[in-house]
């Protein structure tokens, strides 16, 4: 019986044939497949957001579950997540794990509640493994007190800012209108102090080609951030991203390729991209780190405010109940989701691509794609990313410009 016949519910698993219905886990362990385990958990501590930002996946796109789970994390919820955590590491002797503080809006939980659960979290691990603890953040609550009590727990902030004032309130914006903009950039200057500066984990920024986009990564460096994420905003075939007319067949590509020319030329590293990065590594035979490209198995898991454990949250932009196992930290171990097929689907390399990936020339540099941006209704996520030429333009721009150099190092090298 293919995997998917033992998990989610039977009335979700029409909308994504692939894996739900198709993938054949017998097949694949009997060809010496075995599942890489969890590293990442990312954990929603609160439900709800303080900022009402329009592409958001969580509030704006097809899965409205947020609506039907707890506010905010109980104490017995974080508990036992951080048991099933150590549990894991136990099992397959790890040296480490990552939690991430997630949303929803992560500070809205207060911080006397993200003082214990840490706390609880530290206790938990203490003897086992190395637990590495970060937190993604909008950064309008991030005060002085705040800051400084997660600095001394030890946990690492990540800031989201799409660039200058006017990018970033386009779209980050109070549900009143209000852009945020002004409140993140106090709180980034307060985390740039030399005080807080070691909890800075660095920005996230998601593409908007309708933007200049040195003007947005210029913006983004005035913070010194040690590392910047640009993410495509979520589409997919069955929700195309918006195009602005006379933009062009790959404006998304065209964009990151423009900040890809200013970052590799500096005269000096003033931040490291993590996608570009990537895309290098990969073309040189490397491995990546992100979602976004490559064929490193993923290994993460989100636990929702409810216990629930649920493949990555990206999903909740397919369709209703794309993030479900039917799994949750009280009745289960983590190891039970490494046999889902959405888990499977993220690790087993290219076996998941579709034909027309497997195809194509780079296809071990792009990966397919982000896995969410490969859905279409009906099939499921056996597609290439709907940002195909996208990711195209900018792969074979970075391999171009990295290749000349070598050749240019090789030829005048001694």
């Amino acid at each position: 019986m293919p995997a998917g016949r033992t998990s989610g519910p039977p009335a979700l698993r029409s909308h994504a044939a692939w894996p739900d219905e198709t993938l054949d886990l017998v097949a694949l362990r009997g060809a010496g497949w075995r599942p890489t385990p969890f590293r990442d958990v990312v954990l929603k501590v609160h439900q709800r957001c303080n900022l009402a930002c329009d592409y958001c996946y969580v509030y704006t796109m097809a899965d409205q579950s947020w609506r039907e789970r707890p506010t905010v994390i109980e104490p017995a919820t974080w508990r036992a997540a951080a048991g099933r955590m150590v549990e894991h590491a136990a099992a397959h002797d790890l040296p480490s794990m990552r939690l991430v503080l997630h949303g929803g809006e992560p500070l809205l939980a207060g911080l006397d509640r993200l003082t214990a659960l840490v706390r609880d979290f530290r206790a938990t691990f203490d003897r086992v493994c190395r637990l590495d603890v970060q937190l993604q953040t909008n950064a309008v609550l991030l005060d002085a007190r705040m800051l400084g009590r997660l600095r001394e727990l030890g946990v690492r902030i990540g800031v989201s800012l799409d660039g200058t004032p006017e990018s970033n309130d386009l779209h980050r914006r109070y549900a009143d209108g209000r852009g945020s903009f002004a409140a993140v950039d106090r709180a980034l200057r307060l985390l740039g102090t030399p005080e807080h500066r070691p909890a800075f984990a660095g920005l996230l920024c998601t593409v908007d080609p309708t933007v200049d986009p040195l003007a947005c990564y210029e913006a983004l460096l005035r913070y010194e951030p040690p590392m910047v994420d640009f993410l495509l905003p979520h589409a997919n075939w069955s929700a195309p991203p918006v195009r602005a007319a006379g933009a062009g067949a790959t404006p998304h590509g065209d964009w990151l390729v423009a900040v890809f020319d200013h970052w590799y030329g500096a005269a000096r590293q003033e931040t490291r991209v993590r996608l570009f990065e990537d895309v290098i590594a990969l073309a040189l035979g490397g491995a990546g780190r992100s979602e976004q490209v490559g064929l490193t198995p993923v290994a993460v898991l989100v636990v929702e405010t409810d216990g629930a454990i649920e493949l990555v949250d990206s999903l909740k932009s397919t369709y209703p109940g794309a993030c479900a196992t039917g799994l949750t930290v009280f009745a289960d171990p983590l190891d039970a989701a490494l046999e889902h097929p959405g888990v499977v689907a993220r690790q087993i390399g290219s076996d998941a691509l579709c034909d027309t990936c497997r195809s194509c020339p780079v296809h071990t540099v792009c990966g397919g794609g982000h896995y969410a941006h490969r859905f279409r209704d009906g099939d499921g996520f056996r597609n290439p990313t709907v940002y195909c030429a996208d990711m195209l333009r900018l792969i074979h721009h970075v391999t171009r410009r990295v290749a000349s150099d070598l050749m240019t190092r090789l030829r005048t090298d001694p």
